[in-house]
């Protein structure tokens, strides 16, 4: 489909994530690890515009820090852009607008929720019609925590986390988000805990069991949040605390506040504290907020990148 005879921007919607567990096996030679993870998308968002151009670009707004957000190939939603057109043989451009909700590398996959939208967004535009499918297999190419952005909900992940299977969550949960404004680089997090488990069993050839323990998948089925707090872990969240250690101190603030628990959210710094509803989550948020954190409330899970208007 030619440029002039679709001209209409597109707009899609996408959530940030937080990982209720997260489990990390050895480092493999292609670099990635071995990953056992739950996925639920919650109510925080990145906004993608599309517009049509006739060669690739993009732009970004509601980044604390612009800097940090590349606007070159080194941008995920220009690269899945790319990589759709390049597939499709499409040979116009697009102009993205990336609106930024998610916090910059917080752990909770606002670059991967830009290119799941990215992609959803020029499939539209340029009228592609890729299915579920193609676009769940373009978007394992791009990164790891690309097809949840695209799906949301509620998933375990394995593989690098790409390998992606469904996991029933009934009702809401709640959760108050502690952001920080400067970010954690995720290979520095990865690299840290490399090094924390050299000499340990961890290094060896031994399998770590990376099964999702079935007292995660069984709170979330049962939307019982004061079951799911004792079993949330996070194998990043030790090297993430010695990245930066008064991640520590913001934790114990926020079960002192009234949290059930509070976990590092994937690579950090952003923290995720569960509480038991929404009445909770907003004293736990107004309580932080008296200790000078940026608290956020969101709530989930909620459906991944999806077009809006």
């Amino acid at each position: 489909m030619s440029l002039a005879q679709r001209s209409d921007a597109v707009h899609v919607r996408a959530p940030g994530k937080i990982n209720v567990y997260l489990g990390v096996g050895a480092r493999h030679d292609d670099g990635y690890h071995a990953l056992a993870t739950v996925f639920q998308a919650v109510s925080l968002y990145e906004d993608v515009f599309a517009h049509p151009a006739a060669d690739f670009s993009v732009t970004v707004r509601g980044a604390a820090d612009p800097a940090s957000v590349p606007t070159d190939d080194r941008n995920l939603a220009l690269r899945a852009a790319k990589l759709l057109a390049e597939e499709t043989g499409v040979s116009d451009g697009v102009a993205l607008e990336l609106r930024k909700g998610v916090p910059v590398a917080g752990g909770m996959g606002g670059g991967s929720a830009d290119a799941a939208a990215a992609l959803v967004a020029c499939d539209a535009l340029w009228g592609t019609d890729l299915g579920t499918t193609r676009l769940h297999a373009l978007a394992a190419r791009l990164g790891a925590d690309v097809p949840f952005a695209l799906h949301g909900g509620t998933a375990v992940g394995t593989g690098r986390g790409d390998r992606l299977t469904p996991a029933l969550a009934r009702g809401r949960f709640d959760w108050v988000l502690v952001t920080s404004e400067q970010g954690l680089s995720t290979p520095d997090v990865y690299g840290r805990l490399d090094r924390m488990r050299e000499g340990s069993a961890l290094a060896d050839d031994e399998p770590l069991s990376l099964d999702v323990p079935v007292g995660v998948l069984q709170a979330l089925r049962a939307g019982d949040a004061q079951a799911l707090a004792p079993v949330m872990m996070n194998d990043l969240e030790a090297a993430a605390v010695a990245e930066r250690p008064e991640l520590d101190l913001v934790l114990a603030d926020g079960v002192r506040a009234g949290a059930l628990t509070g976990i590092v959210s994937g690579s950090g710094p952003t923290l995720a504290f569960l509480c038991a509803g929404p009445e909770a989550a907003r004293t736990v948020q107004e309580e932080l907020r008296v200790t000078g954190r940026e608290a956020l409330h969101v709530h989930g899970p909620v459906a991944g990148a999806r077009i809006i208007g």
